[in-house]
């Protein structure tokens, strides 16, 4: 399973904006699926010279960082730029990078919660991603405490293979009242198919950090919302191709989140989904797409490169 970036949002908000691709902007897009060799895109991107390079999730920020401490970079899909080395500060940033953060502490709680909310009964629940992320360790710190408010027992349970996977949902499924959180990882969308086969034929109820998981079978999401994201991206653009610099542009937290529930796969597992909780879900965002390892460069078509 594989997620690409929505750029028609980036694409509106840069035209609001004034810069309409193919009259005074070009847009050059590059998609590096789980497993492909992201460095080596990020490498004939940098080496085309744009104004500013858009980068989507830690992987492809690193590789960005990795090849240009000059070229300005907007990330966005990242939960802590300060921890992962991209910037000195939220506030002020330093060198070339700054962008939204997708995520924050207090959604690590809000996926705990659901999962009890949904499922009364639940005593434990299996912390699943790949521990070669560099956030992996900054969700698990934020949904501890939020866990064991709620008396769920949160289990880390880092996975690197299919087969880990496998191992995962099989062992929690043989354990009464266990549950499934996946954080924000590319190795476990790229693996969601498998996950949600397994979360269902187990029967086990599992929250996840997008709601095209959910769309694609999942039982629940939590996340920010991605179309407002990609649209507030657009005004980094917008002000460094005007000429600010990315050092000085504060690195701007989520603001709009958005919740998914599948009616289907709650009946198929049994689970009553409670009036609040359908209050809350956005219907809309069943439509909504996520991107892992994309890059755009956006250049004034007027310019040379």
């Amino acid at each position: 399973m594989h997620f690409r970036l929505e750029c028609a949002p980036l694409r509106q908000g840069l035209a609001r904006r004034g810069w309409l691709e193919g009259r005074n902007i070009r847009i050059d897009y590059r998609y590096a699926p789980a497993g492909a060799n992201a460095q080596t895109l990020a490498k004939e991107l940098v080496a085309s010279h744009p104004d500013v390079i858009l980068g989507h999730t830690v992987t492809i920020a690193a590789a960005l960082q990795k090849e240009s401490r000059t070229i300005p970079i907007v990330f966005v899909s990242l939960a802590d730029p300060v921890g992962s080395g991209f910037i000195s500060s939220v506030a002020r940033p330093g060198g070339n990078m700054t962008g939204l953060m997708t995520f924050e502490p207090g959604i690590a709680g809000k996926w705990s919660s659901m999962l009890k909310e949904l499922y009364p009964q639940i005593k434990r629940a299996a912390f699943m991603a790949n521990p070669e992320i560099k956030t992996y360790e900054f969700y698990l710190r934020a949904a501890q405490t939020p866990a064991t408010a709620l008396a769920i027992e949160l289990v880390p349970r880092p996975v690197k293979s299919a087969a880990e996977i496998t191992n995962v949902l099989e062992e929690f499924a043989r354990v009464p009242d266990s549950g499934l959180i996946v954080p924000p990882d590319v190795f476990t969308v790229s693996h969601g198919d498998l996950i949600i086969a397994l979360a269902a034929q187990h029967r086990l109820p599992a929250v996840y950090a997008f709601g095209n998981l959910v769309s694609a079978g999942g039982l629940m999401s939590y996340g920010t919302d991605r179309v407002d994201e990609m649209r507030q991206a657009a005004s980094y653009i917008d002000r460094i191709l005007r000429g600010d610099n990315p050092a000085d542009l504060p690195v701007q937290a989520p603001t709009k989140f958005e919740t998914v529930v599948n009616l289907k796969t709650a009946t198929a597992l049994g689970i009553t989904v409670p009036t609040g909780l359908l209050l809350a879900a956005d219907e809309s965002s069943k439509t909504t797409t996520s991107g892992f390892g994309t890059f755009e460069t956006c250049r004034p078509a007027n310019r040379r490169f």
